[in-house]
């Protein structure tokens, strides 16, 4: 049988990559194969483009750039990883995918959402995840979070100011509004063990 496909978002400091990994461990515990990737990256092909996208200044890139690149590499990811572990049987987890573009070049930058969708349905030919989580927090508590985590290191994304930051967190938002069938939003403000807790709770449907 097919695996499952859940994707992970939400902005800076969310807590993605740790719950990734606590999640694919619970559900491990369960007898349940997962592959834990992200995006950008997960490819060979994707983890160059990453390279590209994140590093450097804040400007070096523009919104339509990005979302072209995003797309790129999103398009190498799900060929080369994602599909064949689906069809392998495997539950593949994924630190970001569609919805992060739609969030932060297209709610936060502007780029249409028609645009965005319409270059995945060519680039990854229209793959979405089975369940979306969207780790919801107060953008300030990710913001130092994401510092404490990173110090100066941070990428071209996180280094944007508060308003960037507010405008994504409205456009994750707004997507678990409009898709609650996909995407469910989690409170992700607290201890990382009660977020994972959650995160099962979402998929009991699965797991029962």
């Amino acid at each position: 049988m097919p695996g499952r496909f859940i994707s992970l978002e939400g902005g800076e400091g969310a807590g993605k990559s740790t719950q990734a990994r606590a999640l694919a461990a619970a559900l491990g515990h369960r007898g349940i194969e997962a592959v834990v990737t992200r995006e950008p990256g997960g490819s060979e092909g994707a983890e160059a483009i990453r390279a590209l996208v994140l590093q450097g200044r804040v400007d070096r890139w523009g919104p339509r750039a990005e979302t072209l690149m995003f797309a790129a590499a999103r398009a190498d990811h799900v060929a080369t990883l994602i599909r064949p572990a689906l069809a392998a049987g495997c539950w593949v987890i994924c630190d970001r995918f569609l919805d992060s573009t739609r969030a932060y070049q297209g709610a936060a930058e502007g780029v249409d959402d028609a645009a965005i969708l319409a270059l995945h349905d060519f680039g990854s030919q229209g793959l979405l995840p089975d369940r979306t989580f969207v780790l919801d927090v107060p953008v300030e508590q990710g913001t130092a979070r994401a510092i404490g985590r990173d110090g100066a290191g941070t990428d071209r994304f996180a280094a944007r100011g508060a308003g960037f930051h507010q405008a994504v967190a409205r456009g994750f938002r707004t997507i678990a509004d409009r898709e609650p069938e996909r995407v469910r939003l989690i409170d992700a403000s607290g201890d990382a063990a009660a977020v994972t807790t959650r995160l099962l709770a979402e998929l009991s449907d699965w797991l029962a």
